[in-house]
C-alpha cells in the first residue's frame, strides 16, 4: 500500500496519520476502524464473490465505503498499519461454536502487532475487544467491550476469551493472505457456514453498537436495547445508508454464492 492509499483509508476512518507507530497510535486506530468501517456479509447475499487481493479488498473499503467479514477487514487493515510503519503479521485462528466445538482451520483472520510487546488487534470479529490486546498477558484485561484473557493451549495456541467464554483459539504461526483462501470459500458456500444463513452488518457506536441481522434493526446504547423490524426494500436500502454509509443497488437475500 503506497502512501496516498494509505492517507485514503486514514480518511474513510476519519482518523489521523499518527507522528509515530506506537501502542497509543494503535489503540487509536484500532477504535476509528471499529466506528467507521462495518463487520458485514452482504457480498455473499447479494451473489458477488469476495476476492482476497490487497487491491480488491482496498477498492471496497476505501473506495466504496463498505467494511466486510474477518478475512477482509483485518487484512485490510493489517496493510495499512504495515504502511504507516508497524510490524504486523496475519494469524489463523478456530472459533468456537457451541460448547468445546472448534471451527474449520483458517475459520478466522486475526493479528499480531509487534512494538515493544506484542499485541493481538482483531477489527473483525463483529463484538469484541475495543482496543488492542496484550498477546503475553494471561491476567484478565478490561477493555470497554468486556473482560478478556488469553488462556495458554497445547502447540503454542492461544485461547481467547470474552467475559468468561471462550471466542477462538489462536495460533502462532505467522501466515500470508493466500492462507485463508479455502476458508474463505468455504464462508461464503457453505451451508454450514454461519456467514450463508442471512445477511448481517454491525458496526461499534460511541454508546453502544448498531446491527442490521436480515430485515431486524438492532440498536443498543448502554443497558438499552431497541428492536425494529423494517418493512419494504426501501425502508432497508434507507437503514443500511443511514447507519453504515452504504449504498446498495438492491437488498441483500438470502442466497449464498455458488460453490
Amino acid at each position: 500500500m503506497d502512501q496516498e492509499r494509505a492517507d485514503a483509508y486514514l480518511a474513510a476512518m476519519g482518523a489521523e496519520r499518527p507522528r509515530v507507530p506506537d501502542a497509543s497510535a494503535l489503540a487509536e486506530l484500532q477504535l476509528r476502524h471499529l466506528l467507521r468501517v462495518p463487520f458485514e456479509n452482504l457480498d455473499i447475499h447479494l451473489g458477488q464473490p469476495i476476492v482476497l487481493t490487497e487491491e480488491a479488498l482496498l477498492e471496497k473499503i476505501v473506495d466504496r465505503g463498505r467494511g466486510g467479514f474477518c478475512y477482509e477487514l483485518n487484512s485490510a487493515f493489517g496493510a495499512l498499519l504495515a504502511a504507516l510503519g508497524f510490524q504486523v503479521t496475519l494469524l489463523s485462528a478456530r472459533v468456537f461454536g457451541g460448547g468445546d466445538s472448534l471451527g474449520i482451520p483458517f475459520d478466522h483472520l486475526a493479528l499480531r502487532v509487534d512494538l515493544d510487546e506484542p499485541w493481538l488487534v482483531d477489527v473483525g470479529f463483529g463484538r469484541f475487544a475495543h482496543h488492542p490486546l496484550r498477546l503475553l498477558q494471561r491476567d484478565e484485561q478490561q477493555d470497554p467491550g468486556g473482560r478478556f484473557q488469553l488462556v495458554e493451549r497445547a502447540f503454542g495456541d492461544l485461547d481467547v476469551l470474552m467475559d468468561g467464554k471462550p471466542q477462538y483459539r489462536l495460533e502462532s504461526r505467522p501466515r500470508t493472505l493466500d492462507d485463508f483462501t479455502a476458508g474463505c470459500w468455504y464462508q461464503q458456500t457453505s451451508p454450514d457456514s454461519h456467514f450463508t444463513q442471512a445477511p448481517v452488518c454491525s458496526r461499534l457506536t460511541t454508546t453502544g453498537r448498531v446491527t442490521l441481522s436480515d430485515r431486524t434493526l438492532i440498536e443498543t446504547s448502554g443497558s438499552e436495547r431497541r428492536e425494529e423490524e423494517l418493512i419494504g426494500d426501501s425502508a432497508l436500502l434507507e437503514a443500511y445508508r443511514q447507519h453504515f454509509g452504504i449504498t446498495l443497488p438492491s437488498p441483500p437475500s438470502r442466497r449464498p454464492v455458488g460453490g
